[in-house]
């Protein structure tokens, strides 16, 4: 098959499933694991099966995909489709840019200083820089060990014994904060996960008392992260008085902003991370909110130069990089080498909505979560499990029988509405109860798509209690 014809044949196909998203289809496939692995080809071949085998595979991986850019999908903080960034990302592989020095991608790296450039400004950071990664986890990572090199300049070169080293996060951070305690050195044991009040919010007050405790009990405090939007319901620390905290206590201040960073568009919902800009480090999501393709995730901080420290070990690498573009050279603030270009998409995203577009889409989401919220509120079997700040709406279905696990009857529902293919949702917890968490971030979704999801969780709820199977 001739080169031209089989990218047509691909783009069809890829025409024909972003169509998809309106016709009465799945969100998940209906396979199970087994089936999958008993009934689909899979297996890599000893001799080649050729280009017209390759739209066969393609069709296979297709039909067995979650639908993500489909309006039902509102399982985790990512869903949708945005046609420039799509396009960005089918160009940033067909040219095959790697991101470590100029010579490689001259007008990549254009791009990539142009984005962390802005996005240091809208934290707060007029001579802040940055670096693309792998997503929030890793910028939280980032964040911590830029903290180290701070507190301990040459820890990178000399090593670090970090056993009696803690950090400071909220109860409901994120767990990426204890991969990157293991990565760094520290060690899970030596996270402190601070008390949060009602709302989900790191306590400031109870900050203060276990940095005290700490270092009464011989401990050496590292850093404190706050949490801009929580995973689970979108609770926003003051960062304001974290920031005054952790600075009095000579501690360097990372926010993890990978869900909620998208609200500095918003000139009503900025105010949501007011004090970032008194923030030492910041990691945000494009990928999330903001509807770019996974991935697309920007590590921002305020001091360059500790970021070049940490990553100087590049300087060994003659055969890369050379002092003639030392300044512009991406690889020399990443701790990665080969680096795919995940700029294009987000500048060209960019580019088409401006900030402007940004700041309604965020208007608009936050409007539709109200919907959401109000509609939830209004309903006598359905009940809000949480405050709201951000698009996350924590919720469940209740019973008036106190018989009634209210735990099971939630999970029941999910599982339902997994089984039918018709939604896809989180289950969480709060405390110790079961929640469904419902979360406005999908480019497709809009209020009539939130009316069908309250529907069906209401018709399986009553279904439920009057000891009904599921349906088929």
């Amino acid at each position: 098959m001739e080169t031209a014809a089989f990218i047509d044949e691909v783009a069809q196909r890829l025409v024909a499933y972003i169509a998809s998203k309106d016709t009465d289809v799945r969100v998940n496939p209906a396979a199970s694991l087994s089936t999958m692995r008993k009934t689909l080809d899979v297996q890599l071949p000893l001799e080649g099966h050729g280009l017209n085998a390759v739209l066969d595979d393609l069709d296979t991986f297709i039909s067995n995909s979650v639908k993500t850019h489909r309006s039902e999908f509102m399982n985790p903080l990512w869903g949708g489709l945005s046609l420039p960034a799509f396009a960005g990302e089918v160009v940033a592989s067909l040219t095959n840019n790697s991101m470590y020095t100029y010579e490689l991608s001259p007008i990549a790296t254009v791009i990539e200083q142009t984005i962390l450039k802005r996005m240091s400004q809208m934290v707060g950071f007029p001579d802040g820089f940055g670096t693309f990664t792998t997503g929030g986890s890793n910028g939280n990572m980032l964040g911590m060990l830029c903290a180290r090199e701070h507190l301990l300049s040459g820890s990178t070169k000399r090593g670090f014994d970090g056993r009696s080293t803690v950090i400071f996060v909220s109860a409901e951070a994120h767990y990426s904060v204890l991969m990157a305690a293991n990565v760094i050195g520290i060690g899970h044991q030596n996270i402190i996960k601070v008390q949060c009040d009602e709302d989900g919010r790191m306590r400031p007050d109870r900050l203060e008392e276990e940095i005290a405790f700490a270092r009464q009990e011989g401990m050496r405090p590292l850093c404190v992260v706050a949490t801009a939007a929580t995973t689970v319901r979108g609770a926003y620390d003051d960062i304001d008085a974290l920031a005054t905290i952790a600075h009095r206590e000579g501690l360097w201040l990372h926010v993890d902003a990978a869900w909620g960073g998208t609200c500095l568009f918003s000139t009503e919902h900025r105010r949501l991370m007011d004090g970032v800009d008194k923030a030492d480090s910041v990691c945000w999501d494009a990928h999330k909110m903001m509807g770019v393709p996974l991935i697309c995730s920007a590590f921002l901080i305020k001091d360059p130069l500790v970021l070049r420290r940490l990553c100087d070990h590049t300087n060994v690498a003659h055969y890369l990089f050379h002092s003639d573009a030392e300044l512009d050279d991406l690889g020399r603030y990443s701790l990665q080498c080969a680096r795919r270009n995940d700029a294009l998409k987000l500048w060209l995203e960019w580019r088409a909505r401006g900030d402007a577009g940004w700041a309604e889409m965020v208007d608009t989401k936050m409007a539709d979560a109200d919907y959401l919220q109000a509609s939830i509120e209004a309903h006598p079997s359905l009940e809000m499990m949480s405050s709201r700040m951000w698009t996350n709406v924590c919720f469940r279905y209740t019973s008036a029988d106190d018989g009634v696990d209210l735990n099971d009857l939630n999970t029941e529902i999910r599982n339902r509405l997994m089984k039918e293919g018709s939604f896809m949702v989180s289950r969480s917890n709060i405390g110790d109860d079961v929640v469904i968490r419902m979360v406005v971030v999908n480019q497709s979704v809009d209020r009539n798509t939130l009316d069908r999801f309250l529907g069906r969780v209401i018709h399986h709820g009553e279904e439920i209690l009057r000891g009904l199977p599921a349906a088929n």
